[in-house]
This record gives structure tokens, sequence and C-alpha cells, in this order.
């Protein structure tokens, strides 16, 4: 796996952000913080907890080496009974041994990107076959909520919210491979985009369409994103999507009281469909995207096993 440090800056924002890129692109960049759980369920049910804190960026590329090398690799790791919070669990992974379950999830990695999504989920199921892949999209609460433990005690609903702020269409964010952006359709005339470096728009309830009165139009998105929601204010209805985690993913309907929405979860394709031409992002290269993510996984694994 090969990552670049970017500094995203827009409107006075200045956030860093590390992001997967194939490994024949780029070379690789230090590595910063990234925390992680990982749980191990026992064929008795119980269960172990694992602390990472290096981990969450390359998880996806972990698990493509498979049940049994995963396993010792996690077991390698310290036991810890810190479970991390919706604000600083940035991955986790749980490995049940005897329901033969694979659950995961990540902020960064190409099972995040638009064009390594569906390649990668695809090869983590090849490499553990005969095991049922989940993605949390609830990230650490839905792992709890899988084990039976209470999922609030990883919620952190003291933090007020944090909105993406918008972008311009000639950002620069815009023209690359992958921008870290959330596409925003307003009924059938309507498009905007917004950097996806924190909470979800659809966090913001209906407000999000206060905070859109002024904001620069894109007419049409053509960027692959990695988030994104429409809004049908005749209809009053809401689809979302995301490709990573969102705190809360199936509260959102308590935050638009009076409109139905609906989770789309990773199917993009369902906005592209809804704002009928206003997402239009480039089509996906299954067998490029193939090859990219076998070709990083293999590196990763190199340089995870380098002395």
């Amino acid at each position: 796996m090969s990552l670049t440090v970017r500094l995203l800056g827009c409107q006075g924002y200045a956030v860093l952000r590390i992001r997967w890129r194939p490994a024949s692109v780029v070379g690789h960049a230090g590595r910063m913080g990234d925390r992680a759980n990982f749980v191990v369920v026992r064929e008795s049910g119980e269960y172990e907890l694992y602390l990472s804190r290096f981990g969450a960026v390359g998880l996806d590329l972990d698990l493509l080496a498979g049940p049994a090398e995963t396993i010792s690799m996690v077991r390698q790791l310290k036991a810890d009974d810190w479970w991390l919070d919706d604000v600083h669990c940035q991955g986790a992974a749980l490995i049940d041994l005897g329901r033969k379950v694979l659950m995961l999830f990540a902020w960064e990695g190409p099972s995040t990107e638009m064009h390594h999504r569906a390649a990668t989920l695809e090869l983590l199921q090849e490499a553990w076959k005969g095991w049922e892949v989940r993605w949390m999209y609830d990230g650490p609460a839905e792992l709890r909520t899988y084990l039976g433990l209470d999922p609030e005690h990883v919620r952190d609903r003291d933090s007020g919210l944090a909105v993406g702020p918008l972008l311009e269409p000639d950002d620069e964010e815009l023209a690359h491979p992958e921008p870290m952006v959330a596409v925003v359709t307003v009924g059938t005339e309507h498009c905007y985009v917004l950097a996806n470096i924190n909470d979800h728009p659809v966090r913001e309830g209906a407000a999000l369409l206060d905070r859109l009165a002024d904001a620069p139009e894109h007419g049409v998105c053509q960027a692959p994103a990695d988030a994104g929601i429409h809004v049908d204010p005749l209809r009053r209805r809401v689809g979302w999507w995301v490709l990573g985690a969102s705190a809360e993913a199936y509260e959102m309907p308590q935050r638009w009281p009076g409109w139905t929405v609906e989770f789309w979860q990773d199917h993009w394709e369902k906005h592209v469909r809804s704002a009928l031409g206003r997402f239009s992002p480039p089509p996906v290269d299954r067998a490029r995207a193939l090859a990219d993510v076998r070709t990083s996984g293999e590196r990763h694994r190199e340089e995870r096993t380098r002395p």
C-alpha cells in the first residue's frame, strides 16, 4: 500500500488527511497515528479485544491476507480493554470464528474510494471464502451491538456538529483522482460539493438547505465522491450514502423530522439515478480496480513483514 499525505485547504480550512493511492502511482509516505480496534470472537462466544495505534490505514489491505494470517497478525497486538469511541476509532475489524463473520470499517483506504470500493470488497470475499463479510457503517457502535454490548459506550454525543466547508467549482480538490468530497443534490436543478472532512452533511438535518442557500452551484458534479446526499424538497425525501462510516448512521431520520430518510449504504448509483443528471461520476473500471488493489495489497504485505 502507498499513502500520500495532503493538506486540504478550502475556504479558510486546513485539514491534514492521509489518502490511499495505488502502489504503482506514488511512494510510501510516513504514517501518522491511526487507531483501530480489532476483535476476535472465539468459537465459545468469548471475545478478545485488541488496540492498534497505527492500524486503521491499511486495515482493508491487511484483511486481504485471509483468516489465518489476519488472526495471527491481530494476536500479535497488545490485548487492551480500551474501546475507541466514534471520534477516535478510525477503523475496526471483528473476526467471529464460530459464525465465520468478518466485519470491518475504515476511514481511509481503497475500500473507501469509489473507484476501488467494489473491487476491495470482492477481493475480501475471495480471501475469506465461506465467510460473511459485512461493512460497519455505524463504526465502533455497530461492532459493540454485534457483541451484545451497549453501543452508547462508544458514542460521543457531546461534541458539536462539525460541517464540511463548501467547495467552489474550480477548487483544486476536485481535480484529484479520488477527491475527498461529498456531493449534495437538491431536486433536479441543484448540485453542491462539500469537503468530506468532518460530519456527513445528512447529520445537519433540514438546516443543510439553509446553508446551501448561497452556496456555489456546480451544475453537474462528475467527481468520484466518497459520500453524498440527495434531497427532494417537494416530496420531503432524503437519500444518502457513504463509503466509510458515519456515527449514528441508522439514526438519521431523527435529524429530519417530517421527512422520509433512506440510507443507501454504499450504493452511490441510487444517488446518480435520483439526481437525474446532476451527479454523474466516471464509470468504474473493474479490471483496473482489481489490479490496483491486488498490487497494493501485495506491496503492503511486503512492507508489513519486512524486518
